[in-house]
């Protein structure tokens, strides 16, 4: 071998690396049966999305085989014949509906299952598909409107700016109007995520995996966030925007559930009978802005972030009332014939 040069020591090298079986390197990884299950909840990034899949994979087999999801269940499954396959699901179909579930989880429950087998077929253990188990009809509604601007301003008119806490709440609520976030979003937040003379705030959207999208923000939303940093103190640029200020989590990461609380709260506090939520603001800032904008889905779509305009139309059917106008004027026709 000394007497080769390194071009030929590298054509050798290469050389046996073609020639060598697949297993020297990936033996271990292929030695018995794939876990498809843990192999289909490792493919979803969201976590929410993971807890949600397991949940309804356990019912499944929870309901059919009267224990939570083996190893082996899930194989003996994903081994059945098309037919057989598909009369199991079908028949757990119909204790949901028999459990008078909302069409809405019975669908959620019939796709975890129908990716179970998806990702069955990927790893070679299942040779058939689920697709002949149709769902249920699903009604497209959603109570989107919301509560308007006035009853907004009211909520964060009550903010006492002179404290810590007064100042992040009303930071908080500038960001969930201003720019429309999702509450996930705004605790993945941090410091150096954040541009004040740029006026840009960097977030990781949903279902982006680690794609960053970078949103141009009004100068009241970067004057709301800096005025809550500079009298926090702590302004490393790895630290979280939003943190917790109670004596136990006083510096954490303020969490999804925590940022809920604080919105309801303070929805309550301000005397709003309407339940709210971070999502029922974001819903009200979306609905405002097509109402100031004439119904312009295509400029509020760079505020929802939707990547599919349709959503937005839900908006603006919800926001139109197209048919309560439709209704006072079909009454008001037999008014004008008395």
């Amino acid at each position: 071998m000394s007497n080769l040069d390194s071009g030929e020591i590298v054509k050798f090298t290469l050389e046996a690396c073609l020639d060598a079986p697949i297993t020297r390197y990936f033996d271990a990884e292929l030695q018995g049966d794939p876990d498809v299950l843990a192999q289909l909840l490792a493919d979803k990034r969201n976590p929410n999305t993971r807890r949600a899949y397991e949940k309804d994979l356990r019912d499944f087999f929870i309901k059919m085989t009267g224990l939570p999801p083996s190893g082996d269940s899930v194989l003996e499954f994903l081994h059945l014949q098309r037919e057989q396959a598909v009369m199991v699901v079908l028949k757990y179909k119909a204790k949901l509906i028999a459990s008078s579930l909302r069409e809405a989880t019975i669908n959620r429950r019939l796709a975890a299952i129908k990716s179970l087998a998806k990702m069955g077929r990927k790893l070679g253990v299942c040779n058939y598909s689920l697709e002949d188990v149709s769902g249920e009809k699903v009604k497209a509604y959603r109570d989107t409107r919301g509560v308007d601007s006035k009853a907004i301003a009211v909520v964060i008119q009550q903010f006492d700016r002179e404290t810590l806490i007064g100042k992040r709440n009303y930071a908080i609520f500038l960001v969930l109007w201003g720019l429309a976030l999702r509450r996930q979003e705004i605790s993945q937040l941090n410091v150096g995520d954040f541009d004040f003379y740029g006026r840009k705030l960097r977030i990781l959207g949903k279902g982006k995996g680690t794609n960053e999208e970078y949103l141009d923000m009004s100068k009241d939303v970067a004057a709301a966030i800096a005025d809550w940093l500079i009298a926090r103190g702590d302004l490393n640029v790895n630290l979280p925007i939003f943190t917790a200020l109670d004596f136990h989590n006083e510096g954490h990461r303020l969490t999804t559930d925590a940022i809920y609380k604080i919105v309801k709260a303070a929805f309550k506090f301000a005397g709003v009978k309407k339940p709210m939520s971070p999502h029922r603001v974001r819903h009200s800032a979306i609905t405002a802005a097509l109402d100031a904008t004439d119904g312009n889905i295509r400029k509020v779509q760079k505020l929802s972030r939707h990547a599919d305009p349709r959503t937005l139309m839900i908006y603006d059917d919800n926001r139109n009332k197209d048919l309560w106008e439709m209704s006072e004027l079909l009454t008001g026709m037999l008014k004008n014939s008395e």
